[in-house]
């Protein structure tokens, strides 16, 4: 079996011994606003004390989720490996409603196709994600996420793990002082 001549960057920021995870889908207003959260949570609680790792659950009624967490993976790939993951990430948070369809089901995005969609990304990102985004066995990263969030019992975005347990009570409206204490509790 050959081995792929790409790498996924590991979206995993800090290298602290207590571990936070959190589960995105990357249209989703509420893991737009927990995604807004890291940089805080990383400067306060301490690169040296926490380890946060990004996971992606896709989600059906964010109609473009799979084009999207397809285009943030496929990003980490590159030069520039998981910093353009953020990059990405940010740019969709930012023009949120020019990635989703209003109500889940209308709106401009309707007549969008999926090209048209990854070249605003890139537009918005400023990184070249098609060379990438078209990468034949992509879909196995994708898969490990999805795979990774099912089996936790992740069904729904943002969700978060403390150090491999699931936390039902962490939510995107908390403030980071919350996060952080808990996780270094």
């Amino acid at each position: 079996m050959t081995q792929p001549t790409w790498r996924a960057d590991p979206l995993t920021f800090g290298h602290g011994p207590s571990h936070f995870e959190i589960f995105l889908e990357p249209t989703c207003p509420y893991s737009c606003k927990a995604y807004g959260k890291l940089d805080a949570l990383l400067a306060l609680a301490g690169e040296d004390k926490i380890t946060i790792k990004l996971r992606f659950v896709s989600q059906p009624w964010h109609m473009f989720s799979g084009v999207l967490v397809r285009c943030v993976l496929a990003s980490s790939t590159l030069p520039g490996g998981k910093d353009n993951a953020r990059t990405v990430l940010a740019a969709i948070a930012e023009k949120r409603e020019e990635f989703e369809f209003d109500h889940h089901f209308g709106g401009a995005n309707l007549d969008a196709t999926p090209r048209q969609i990854i070249d605003r990304l890139e537009a918005y990102s400023g990184i070249d994600l098609w060379d990438a985004f078209v990468i034949p066995d992509l879909d196995k990263e994708i898969k490990w996420h999805a795979k990774y969030a099912r089996q936790n019992g992740i069904h729904v975005s943002p969700s978060f793990m403390v150090n491999g347990l699931v936390q039902p009570d962490f939510g995107s409206g908390d403030p980071v002082e919350k996060w952080a204490e808990r996780l270094l509790g």
